[in-house]
């Protein structure tokens, strides 16, 4: 129907669209007027969108005015059958709120940047007090160790980052051995040394663990050194010159000069990798490239002024994003960018889980809004600088630099796995009508000598491996090392749910009854078989298995084919585009199966490192421990009242163990 034009709120004849059902209407006819965020849900019960609003109403109404056509925006309303929305206290919250939703809910029309790992931080731990109850020489807990961490953070430690990488974490330790000579070890090693280690001798530590420094030295160093991650350089230069020259002053020469090597290794580090920073210490500089319906943001850190290094972020969904941001702008903010767009996103998202530091370099100038709900949520005040001068213009000019060549890369290594899903589709005859759902699963065993036998289970969509699909199955019941038992379990345990939907609904109609178009199994006839008997069994199409049997020398390039429903072997050639992608889908099965394999064999050895971290357990007595109970189990499973039985265990100890154990 016609919207009147002198009215600026929707009433109830205004949302009267007869494609949509009464319910869905008469629930946008009676939100409020208030700022909130809505979701969109299909049938089926995914996600479409989620957004934020100044006006709930006026948002929410907009999409149920008109008839948007045959564009993205038409095509994401069709299929609205549900909605929630949530009143907030403000548009700033209304912000924080939509991007922890988009985080966690996955829409299927939003720029959406995926999780990647956790980022990495440089641990120093703190010092405490002493654990030891025999009182053998130093103590760990008073010199306290750099290494590098991932994962939840503990606030009795000190934290230094985000890094980018795993490699800026441990550049950072080796600099910080270098000039610091901070300790690296692990507590039981520390706690079990007799004579200096090799770091000591090439003066990359100074051995707190025999006592070649005292606690207060020592103690001064880690302070320097946190100093130092907080671009606090020059301040420490100057105070070691004072030192130094006090030490000559009073005849103490080899100190001096000791004082004098450390001043010039923290002075080549600062000429060698300390950015020109005047007051910016801490820093993210944000560049984003948008080509061929792919966008690539590329985040460059500063901490303590030094240049960490950079990483790129690819997010999807941004076309249709991009539609529905046209739909919701108001006033001027229609002539916003799609890179603006993108930019907004990602900071957003990006610092819901990471803390943001005070400044912000961004290519595209970002809402105000926003920087204003970051600088509530995290507590400090944050600025946003575009168009930056003299030094952090060479900054931003970095990252816009390596933006445009990480999508270059992109682009280009897309348009190559494109073009090997398309032969593989063509050698084996698959369905080409939509090679970007081309689905195609694979499967490995891995496993010790028969013990710790896991199976793995990776998927190809879209051109790309898809981990979030893996699957690691754990074999238990077979003779070890059966192999082709375990693939039997592995294969009934994937595909007999999907073969019981299929019966149940008559056919692939059901998401869950959906079969991948391709099952490859790193093997050659024996395993083949194997999957043919499984399939059969469940009533599945024979055709979709294929082996992948390695050639003459077990050398890459010579594979063959292996076909369960009867076809001769295939040899696709070593040059052969189709070829190189099923090698690369059965290399990444192997990989995700073996690492999930050595995962489950450490869980049971490495179990060991419990006891070897636990005060007054030294190597004679987890010796003891591990010989009369055969192993880390029996440990684990002894009683207090049993642990004390064993020589050298006294049962305060053996409480002490149970309780670590458990």
């Amino acid at each position: 129907m016609s919207t009147p034009p002198s009215s600026n709120l929707p009433d109830a004849t205004q949302v009267d669209r007869p494609d949509f059902a009464p319910e869905l209407l008469a629930e946008v006819v009676a939100l409020p007027a208030l700022p909130g965020v809505y979701r969109y849900f299909d049938a089926e019960g995914g996600v479409l969108y989620v957004g934020k609003a100044r006006n709930l109403k006026k948002r929410v109404s907009s999409y149920f005015q008109k008839n948007h056509g045959a564009t993205r925006i038409g095509h994401m309303v069709s299929r609205i059958v549900r909605m929630e929305t949530t009143v907030v206290r403000s548009e700033a919250e209304a912000l924080l709120l939509e991007n922890n939703l988009i985080k966690t809910l996955n829409p299927k029309f939003n720029i959406l940047f995926r999780d990647d790992k956790s980022y990495p931080y440089l641990k120093l731990t703190a010092i405490s007090s002493p654990k030891d109850a025999d009182g053998r020489g130093p103590s760990p807990q008073q010199y306290p160790r750099v290494a590098y961490y991932r994962g939840a953070v503990d606030k009795k430690h000190h934290y230094f980052g985000p890094y980018p990488s795993a490699w800026a974490v441990k550049d950072t330790i080796l600099l910080l051995q270098k000039v610091f000579r901070l300790r690296t070890c692990e507590d039981t090693v520390f706690h079990n040394r007799t004579r200096p280690c090799l770091l000591f001798q090439i003066k990359r530590c100074t051995g707190p663990c025999v006592g070649e420094i005292s606690a207060e030295r020592y103690a001064q160093d880690t302070a320097n050194a946190e100093r130092f991650l907080r671009g606090q350089g020059q301040e420490i230069l100057t105070e070691l010159e004072s030192r130094m020259l006090a030490h000559a002053e009073r005849l103490e020469f080899e100190q001096a000069a000791e004082v004098r090597n450390q001043i010039r290794a923290i002075s080549r580090v600062l000429h060698q990798q300390t950015m020109e920073v005047d007051a910016d210490k801490d820093a993210d500089i944000l560049a984003v490239k948008v080509h061929g319906g792919k966008a690539c943001v590329n985040l460059a850190m500063v901490r303590g002024g030094r240049h960490l290094g950079d990483r790129a972020y690819f997010p999807s969904h941004v076309d249709s994003a991009v539609d529905l941001a046209s739909l919701e702008a108001d006033g001027p903010v229609r002539a916003r960018s799609v890179e603006a767009l993108v930019l907004e996103a990602f900071v957003a998202q990006h610092y819901i889980d990471v803390a943001p530091p005070p400044l912000l370099l961004v290519s595209h100038a970002v809402d105000k809004a926003l920087v204003l709900a970051l600088s509530e949520q995290a507590g400090l005040r944050i600025q946003a600088v575009h168009n930056p001068r003299e030094q952090r213009r060479i900054w931003l000019e970095m990252a816009q630099k390596n933006a445009d060549l990480q999508l270059a890369r992109l682009l280009a290594e897309e348009g190559s796995q494109q073009a090997r899903t398309r032969a593989l589709a063509e050698a084996l005859d698959l369905p080409q009508a939509d090679l970007d759902q081309l689905h195609i699963e694979c499967f490995d065993i891995s496993h010790t000598g028969g013990e710790f036998t896991q199976a793995s289970c990776v998927v190809f969509r879209q051109h790309r491996m898809q981990s979030a699909d893996y699957k690691r199955y754990n074999i238990e019941g077979i003779t070890p090392g059966d192999d082709y038992a375990a693939m039997r379990q592995v294969l009934t345990r994937r595909y007999s749910r999907i073969a019981e939907a299929r019966r149940e609904s008559g056919g692939e109609t059901e998401p869950s009854a959906r079969m991948p178009d391709l099952v490859l199994v790193d093997g050659g006839k024996g395993q083949v078989s194997m999957a043919r008997a499984v399939f059969e069994e469940l009533g599945l199409d024979l055709g979709l298995i294929v082996g992948v049997e390695k050639g003459e020398g077990r050398k890459v390039g010579l594979e063959e084919l292996v076909f369960a429903d009867g076809r001769e072997k295939v040899y696709l050639g070593s040059d052969s585009a189709a070829l190189m992608l099923v090698a690369q889908i059965r290399d990444e099965a192997h990989r995700f199966a073996i690492t999930g394999m050595r995962a489950k064999r450490d869980k049971v050895r490495v179990g060991s490192s419990k006891l070897e971290e636990i005060p007054g357990v030294g190597p004679k007595k987890r010796a003891s421990l591990l010989r009369r109970f055969g192993g880390v189990r029996g440990v684990a499973s002894a009683s207090a009242e049993d642990l004390a039985t064993v020589d050298g265990i006294s049962r305060a100890l053996a409480e002490e163990i149970y309780r670590a154990l458990h």
